[in-house]
């Protein structure tokens, strides 16, 4: 059972290591986390839970966290939903792709982790 304060956080992420290390960091920081490990259920899974926050990898099987940005920010019932994208990819042309997806912020990997929870605290204040 959820409290009625208790924010809830989608993490979109293929690696499991770094899904796992999300999930029971977020759940020690009193988060409801939800998971999915390709781009479709993750996007499926914002539709249907509309989480308060979404941390979305870039790489991503079935379809990446660009297009699934994207069509979240393109969607009424989406499209306010904070997402950040976590990704290994930190040139500019990619920052300047997640950009145009329409992410709210960026964090790239390897990440500090109190770093990501600020942002995170950020969003969902």
């Amino acid at each position: 059972m959820m409290a009625q304060n208790q924010k809830m956080i989608l993490i979109i992420e293929d690696e499991e290591d770094t899904l796992l290390f999300l999930k029971d960091r977020l759940e020690m920081e009193g988060y409801q986390v939800m998971t999915a490990n390709n781009g479709q259920e993750g996007l499926e899974k914002a539709r249907e839970l509309r989480p308060n926050l979404i941390l979305l990898d870039v790489m991503l099987p079935k379809m990446n966290g660009y297009q699934v940005c994207q069509q979240l920010k393109q969607d009424a019932n989406t499209q306010t939903l904070p997402i950040i994208l976590i990704t290994a990819k930190s040139q500019k042309s990619d920052r300047l792709s997640g950009k145009e997806s329409g992410w709210d912020d960026y964090v790239t990997k390897p990440f500090d982790t109190n770093e990501l929870l600020k942002k995170i605290t950020h969003f969902l204040k």
